[in-house]
Order: structure tokens, then sequence, then C-alpha cells
């Protein structure tokens, strides 16, 4: 019951009104309660940390448009080496055979002793040695044109198996002495050469360093700024407002994801306008794949922040955690290159599942539903990673 002695009574606030005396709309009112929610202010809040750290802006969005640029230069199309051929001065008719290597666009043949060759196979500066056999088979000259050949050999040709170039020098240099002796082909062919804009190293590069920045900026923007704020004792603090501890997490991740969208056009416009990278697939499926990357990967830097107390800690989580992607996942070369029984291990890994989700929109146009498998992948660690830590996290 109100009491004079105490004063007027209170008053109802009247409703916000402009500077013509009318009353807030109703879209002003809910873009003031957005921008006054936690959730907003905590992401925001993000944001404005990671602007002011010129370190981080330097490797999130220079350092992958650097790497693009000095591996698109040093691997970009360009006519073949010519193969390195060593004719040792022993065997018989040596300056014949460099004379008539000679005259192939894709041979450089190189008259050198039998030490002198041993030395430049071993440091890998000669693809192929012809040489005399060991043990001698005879000294026999090179047969004229169109002349028989004889059971013996006239010199024996010296390569490493395990090298591509030494098996395909073996195979060029033969076909070229071959024919230029008189050797008629059986079969007449033609050849027809294409260059393909999604087959270049660029366009296999470009997708693997979107993949490569996503796991690094998810993982290290939010497994760092977790830390960092637990050694500060501010993620003490935090616990005693009226905050929910969810809308903490959420606000790192999805600060994460608005850089997301930088990020990805600093890199795809980069590819596009030196290099002529083209994305082939629909920019709704890939916005898609990304946007699921980029949560898997802000929930596994989430879970390994979850309870390391030091910087120091936390880094070398991240390493242990980071490196097997970095090399196994196909971002720098394809992981086909591994032994085929470690390839279901490879593709269960996130980075891959991204990789190759990426590269069949970007190269191939495949559209999202070809992806299912590799988005599944995606959901699985980032569902899984995100509940493991709202679990175990330490919040002191």
């Amino acid at each position: 019951m109100f009491d004079p002695k105490d004063g007027p009574p209170p008053q109802e606030e009247a409703p916000y009104s402009g500077e013509e005396g009318r009353s807030e709309p109703l879209g002003g009112r809910a873009r003031r309660r957005i921008r006054q929610h936690p959730l907003f202010q905590l992401t925001l809040a993000r944001m404005r940390e990671f602007w002011r750290e010129p370190e981080a802006v330097f490797w999130v969005f220079i350092f992958p448009v650097l790497l693009a640029l000095a591996l698109g230069i040093a691997f970009r199309n360009q006519p073949p080496d010519k193969i390195a051929v060593g004719v040792d001065r022993r065997i018989p008719d040596a300056s014949r055979i460099v004379e008539l290597l000679s005259g192939l666009p894709d041979l450089e043949p190189v008259l050198l002793s039998g030490e002198a060759l041993s030395r430049e196979m071993s440091k890998g500066r000669i693809d192929l040695n012809l040489g005399p056999c060991d043990p001698p088979s005879g000294d026999t000259p090179l047969p004229e044109s169109g002349s028989e050949v004889t059971g013996t050999d006239t010199f024996c040709y010296t390569y490493d198996p395990a090298r591509p170039g030494g098996r395909l020098a073996r195979l060029v240099v033969d076909e070229a002495l071959q024919k230029a002796l008189g050797r008629k082909d059986v079969i007449r062919a033609r050849e027809k050469k294409v260059t393909e804009t999604g087959a270049r190293y660029i366009d296999f590069l470009i997708p693997g360093l979107i993949g490569l920045n996503l796991m690094a900026s998810g993982m290290w923007g939010v497994g760092f700024n977790v830390v960092d704020s637990r050694t500060k004792k501010l993620l003490k603090l935090l616990t005693a407002t009226p905050m929910r501890r969810s809308h903490f997490l959420l606000g790192l991740m999805l600060s994460r994801l608005l850089f997301l969208v930088l990020e990805v056009v600093a890199l795809v416009g980069f590819g596009r306008a030196v290099f002529g990278v083209v994305v082939h697939g629909s920019l709704v499926s890939l916005a898609v794949i990304l946007l699921v990357g980029a949560m898997t990967f802000a929930g596994l830097g989430l879970l390994v922040a979850a309870r390391p107390k030091s910087i120091e800690a936390v880094s070398g989580w991240m390493n242990f955690v980071m490196l097997p992607m970095w090399l196994l996942s196909g971002s720098f070369f394809s992981y086909a290159r591994f032994p085929e029984v470690m390839h279901p291990f490879i593709r269960a890994l996130p980075l891959t599942a991204l990789n190759d989700a990426v590269r069949s929109v970007m190269n191939e146009g495949a559209p999202l539903p070809e992806s299912l498998t590799e988005l599944g992948v995606l959901l699985v660690w980032g569902g899984l990673s995100f509940v493991v830590a709202l679990k175990i996290f330490r919040w002191q």
C-alpha cells in the first residue's frame, strides 16, 4: 500500500520514443534485444580481440595467400624438364649416340667418364647412364640404320627403378635410339594435347590451403583464447556473472564462423585473380561444406583446450592433433601416395573429409549429395568434440 511519507508513487517506465515522440518500432526493439543479448556481446568481444592482434590477422589472412603464391609459382605449368642422359666414353660409338640424342628436344645427353657419371647419378643430376655392361659382352658398335640386330649387347642402361625419372628416361632414350637406327612403327597414332584448368597443381592446392586455414584458425583461435582466459582468471570471473556458460563457448565458435567468409574469399579470390582458379560447382554447396568444416574444427579446438592450464600445454596438444592431418590429409599432395592399408584411417580424419569435399565442388563441380559421406565424418567429429568439451571443461 502506498505511504505518502515514502515520496511520490513510482511511475511506470514510459515506452521508448524517438525524436518525434513516437514509440520505438517493433523492428528497433528486436534489434536492441539482439545487441544486448550475452551471446551477441561475447561474439563481438572475441572479434574485436582478434582484430586488435596484428599477428593473428597475418597468420589467418596474409600467410595463406603468400603460401599459395609461392607454391603456385614453384609448381606452375611449364614445359617439362629435359631428361639428363649420361653417355660413358668407354662404350663404342659414344659420340654418335650423343649426336643422335642431341637432336631430340626432350633429351639432354652429356659425354662423361665412368667415375663422373657415377657421381652425377648419386647426386640425382642424371636420370640414365649409358655405359658398358658388367661383365662386358664385347665391344659391339652401333649397327647401321636398317641393318639386322645381333645378339651381342652394345651397352647397358643404368638407372634407379625407384625414381620415376629413371624409368621414363629408359623408355624415351631406347625409343629414340631404336627409331634413329631404322625401327618401323607398326601402329600409327596421333597426339592431341590438352590443358585442363582443374587439373593443375594450383587447383589442387587452393582447396587444401582452405582446409588447412580453417583447421588452424578454428583450433588455435578457439583453443588459445580459452586457455589464455583461464590463465588470466577471466573464466573464473565470468562464471560469477549471470552469463550462461554455453553462451561463452558458443560465442567463441560463432566468432570463428564470421571470419570464415573473409578467409575463404581471400584465398579463392587470390587464386582466381592470379592463377585463374575457378569454382566449377555451386557456391551454396561450397558454403555448406565450409560452414560444417569450420564448426568441426572449432569444436576440436574447444575440446583440446578444455583442460590445459597453460599456453605451453595447449600448444603441445594442438600440434599433436594437427600434425598428423598436416602430413596425411592431402593438403599439399595426394594421400594416395601412402600405402593403401592406411587410406581408411586417413579418410576418417576431419581435414581429409573437408579437403575431399571442397575439391569435389571446386574442381569437379559435384553436387552436395555426393559429399554426404565427408559431411557425415565432419559432423561426427564436431558434434562429439563439442559434447565432450562441455562435459570436461575446466572453468578455473
